[in-house]
C-alpha cells in the first residue's frame, strides 16, 4: 500500500514521505494511528505543507539543542561510585546516573537518549553520545571515581562477612534441628496409633 507519511517513525520515514508499506502495516499500526495517510494528490500536498512547518519546527529545537551539547561537552561529568580492589565498581554506573548528571547541567535528557551500550563497571574515562534530538547527538566524557574516605587497603572487604556467617548459620541449624525433632515425634505417635 502507497502512504504518505504524517508524522516521522523512527526507522521507518519521516513527515512527508511517501512510502510502499505493507497492507497490514498501514491498515493495523499507521492509519489507526493517523501516523500516514493513503497516498491521495490532497493528503500528499497536505504531507508536503505539514513536512516543511515540522522541518521549521525542528530546526528551532535543534539550535537550542547544539547551544546545550556544546555546554555538555565543555567540562567532563565526574561520577563518584564505591570502588573495590582492582578498580571494580560495586555496582555500576547505568543510563539513568549519566542522565540524571546531565539533567543536573542544565541538559533535559531520558536514559533512553544516553547511548551506553552496556553499564560501566570500572573506574576510568569513558566517551559516551546523549541523544538531545534526533538530529543532535552530543558526546559527554564520563570520569568515574571513588567516593571511598578509607584507602583500598585498610578496607577489610572480605572478612566482614565470614565473620557474620556463623551467626547467621546458627539459627537455621537450631530450625532444621526442631524440625527433625518435630518429624520424629510425628513418627512416633503415628507408629503408637
Amino acid at each position: 500500500m502507497r502512504v504518505v507519511f504524517l508524522e516521522h517513525v523512527d526507522g521507518v520515514a519521516s513527515a512527508g514521505e511517501i512510502k510502499n508499506v505493507s497492507d497490514g502495516y498501514a491498515r493495523n499500526y499507521l492509519l489507526p494511528r493517523k501516523l500516514a495517510a493513503a497516498a491521495t494528490a490532497s493528503t500528499m500536498q497536505q504531507a508536503e505543507s505539514r513536512a516543511k512547518k515540522l522541518a521549521v519546527e525542528q530546526e528551532k529545537v535543534d539550535i537550542g539543542a547544539r547551544a546545550i551539547a556544546e555546554k555538555l561537552s565543555a567540562s567532563p561529568f565526574v561520577l563518584k561510585a564505591k570502588v573495590g580492589q582492582e578498580g571494580r565498581l560495586f555496582g555500576s554506573i547505568t543510563a539513568s546516573d549519566i542522565a540524571e548528571a546531565v539533567n543536573a547541567r542544565g541538559g533535559a535528557v531520558e536514559h533512553r537518549q544516553v547511548q551506553l551500550a552496556q553499564p560501566i563497571k570500572e573506574v576510568g574515562t569513558y566517551e559516551i553520545g546523549v541523544n538531545l534530538t534526533r538530529n543532535v547527538r552530543a558526546q559527554v566524557t564520563v570520569e568515574v571515581a571513588s567516593d571511598a574516605a578509607v584507602p583500598e587497603a585498610e578496607a577489610p572487604v572480605a572478612e566482614a562477612p565470614e565473620a557474620e556467617a556463623p551467626v547467621a548459620e546458627a539459627p537455621v541449624a537450631a530450625k532444621k534441628a526442631a524440625r527433625d525433632e518435630d518429624d520424629a515425634s510425628e513418627k512416633d505417635d503415628s507408629e503408637k496409633e
